[in-house]
């Protein structure tokens, strides 16, 4: 069974990115308790960092030439998920 909506953060085994998945899915939950249905650990390979919010890639390492801050990744989920939410300290720049 499948609750939505379903967070997906795939990491690169080879590059042992786990403990920085863990850690993003740690802030993601702690920030979104109800919102949030699901978080899964994906474990890939060559360098992947990719988060995922229903199939939708919010944040690739690849692509955006880097990892995610976590206020920027707490912003992205937000907007999709509970827009009208304030984030406190992460909604300042």
């Amino acid at each position: 069974m499948t609750r939505e909506p379903r967070l997906e953060v795939e990491y690169c085994t080879q590059c042992r990115w786990l403990l920085r998945a863990a850690w993003t899915a740690q802030e993601l939950l702690t920030t979104f308790t109800t919102e949030l249905g699901e978080v899964a650990l994906i474990p890939g390979t060559g360098g992947v960092f990719d988060v995922r919010l229903d199939g939708e890639t919010l944040w690739s390492r690849k692509a955006q030439n880097g990892f995610p801050e976590i206020p920027t990744l707490k912003q992205l989920v937000r907007d999709r998920i509970a827009p009208d939410r304030d984030l406190g300290h992460s909604d300042r720049r």
